[in-house]
């Protein structure tokens, strides 16, 4: 066990660069990564979410009743800043439709994850950051494909229940079962604790690994425009986060925490939900599976920065 805790934490400490590989070589070498088929997609973010909600418990979501104020502006933030940079950005750069459903859905995604790692590694408020992850995850059924049918529904047609249905399955059932395995078996479920990051980002690469592959010829037929929409959408995202921390009076690790939460989403869902939500266009899976490559790096990044800022 003490082997694999230690793989897990180099795992976890180099994902950056660990996503990064895995993308060059999946984009510039696809049929190393063909094997891995579109249909894992779900299943891998069930186990992600899974994993979320074995690390879940009850004093996570305290801070929702002591202080629901941090968590409705969380919230707000996230559904609101996000999807109308997404929409924003389209226009700026004339995307095309399909492109432009992709940026979009990503902004209407709530926030990953990997976000309360990166708070943490940030020296952040990770009970701020889990509380805001959790209630925004839970909200996501409804929040995600309303505001995605209100921004694109004169321009595309929208499964507002195909993607309800779609988040339903594959993060509130998992986070559910995982608590409740939690809750049940304590001892088991620390047992392993130390081991869920391995298994998060073996998940993640395999994601990424099989949405770039799929889509190479896209990705690169796409040209600069998406990848700079793209890191302008995440960057963007952690500088309204701070501006809006810094404006309310927040201390300094909780404006880390909602700089990080609102410019991190939950990009693999938006991978997952475009093939849903949006049938025909195929190129709507693309931002989000760059969104899944930026925001790791640039989460890493921002960490050691935050980190300096006392």
């Amino acid at each position: 066990m003490d082997t694999m805790r230690k793989i897990s934490f180099a795992l976890g400490r180099y994902m950056a660069g660990i996503v990064v590989a895995v993308t060059a070589l999946a984009l510039f070498v696809p049929e190393s990564s063909l094997w891995i088929k579109p249909g894992w997609i779900n299943p891998l973010l069930m186990v992600i979410m899974f994993g979320m909600g074995l690390t879940l418990s009850l004093d996570d979501f305290r801070l929702v009743f002591t202080h629901p104020g941090y968590i409705l502006l969380g919230t707000l933030a996230q559904f609101i800043i996000m999807p109308a940079l997404g929409w924003g950005l389209s226009l700026a750069f004339s995307l095309d439709t399909a492109l432009m459903a992709g940026v979009v859905l990503v902004g209407t995604c709530p926030g990953g994850t990997s976000s309360n790692v990166i708070t943490y590694l940030s020296r952040g408020d990770v009970a701020l950051s889990v509380g805001m992850t959790s209630v925004n995850t839970l909200l996501a059924p409804f929040l995600t494909p309303a505001i995605t049918y209100f921004i694109l529904n004169a321009t595309v047609s929208v499964d507002v229940v195909a993607m309800f249905m779609s988040i339903v399955q594959v993060v509130i059932v998992p986070i559910v079962l995982g608590f409740a395995v939690k809750k049940l078996f304590p001892r088991l479920s620390e047992t392993f604790a130390d081991i869920l990051p391995s298994v998060s980002v073996t998940a993640i690469c395999l994601i990424v690994a099989c949405v770039v592959s799929h889509n190479a010829g896209r990705i690169l037929s796409s040209g600069w425009i998406v990848f700079a929409v793209v890191i302008l959408h995440n960057l963007l995202g952690y500088l309204c986060g701070f501006i809006l921390g810094k404006g309310l009076g927040l201390n300094v690790s909780q404006i880390k925490a909602l700089s990080i939460e609102v410019g991190m989403q939950n990009s693999g869902l938006a991978t997952s939900l475009a093939g849903s939500a949006f049938p025909g266009l195929a190129m709507a899976t693309v931002p989000g599976a760059l969104f899944s490559v930026w925001h790791n790096i640039s989460g890493a990044l921002l960490a050691s920065l935050y980190r300096k800022w006392d």
